[in-house]
């Protein structure tokens, strides 16, 4: 009776092993697997955030411009009444991206008639697992849109060229801003005019 019992066990031992190991591999598998979905969610988080860090950018740059050209019925004409692409926010973009972990941070204009920017990165950190073969260092890649939509704003240019005011800008909020270099103070805030997304490629 003992000997069976002892031949059973000794029997046993190596399919126990076996399965341990099996186990041991396929948690390993699935660990390698959730670093990839993490590292994958991390890149997008950082494109998502680097595309829309650009169009903000852009955004604040258009107060200066407006500044500039506060006299200029052409221009006012062009950023509210037009398609318009504003000043390329890509600078601060790329720098939002590499604070978040991310490499080979490319970013451009959609240059589809769209004031907007598409971001192309990576993530900084590999993977550290080699079980699913060509993975390990492999960085995860992501890619974003961002673009800015008029508010409903239009520009109103006024008849009377002798004017101190070229006009005004007035958006279906009910805001309404006279143009005129006395009116710089009450120039609204640019995200009362333009609204920045996340958008489709």
């Amino acid at each position: 009776m003992t000997r069976r019992l002892r031949s059973e066990a000794g029997q046993a031992a190596p399919l126990y092993i076996t399965a341990v190991t099996g186990l041991l591999f396929l948690a390993l598998v699935f660990f390698a697997f959730g670093e990839a979905d993490v590292q994958r969610n991390g890149a997008q988080t950082a494109a998502d955030a680097t595309a829309l860090a650009s169009a903000k950018d852009s955004r604040k740059l258009l107060k200066f411009d407006l500044m500039a050209h506060v006299m200029d019925r052409g221009f006012y004409t062009e950023v509210f009444n037009t398609p318009y692409v504003g000043m390329d926010g890509c600078t601060t973009g790329r720098a939002f991206g590499r604070m978040n972990d991310a490499t080979s941070v490319d970013c451009h204009p959609v240059g589809d008639m769209r004031w907007g920017y598409e971001v192309e990165l990576k993530s900084k950190k590999g993977m550290s697992a080699n079980l699913v073969p060509g993975t390990k260092g492999k960085q995860a890649s992501a890619e974003a849109v961002a673009v800015l939509d008029n508010r409903g704003c239009k520009f109103v240019p006024n008849p009377i060229i002798t004017s101190s005011s070229i006009g005004t800008v007035g958006c279906v909020s009910g805001l309404v801003w006279v143009v005129s270099p006395q009116g710089l103070a009450a120039m609204p805030d640019m995200t009362l005019l333009f609204d920045v997304r996340l958008a489709e490629d």
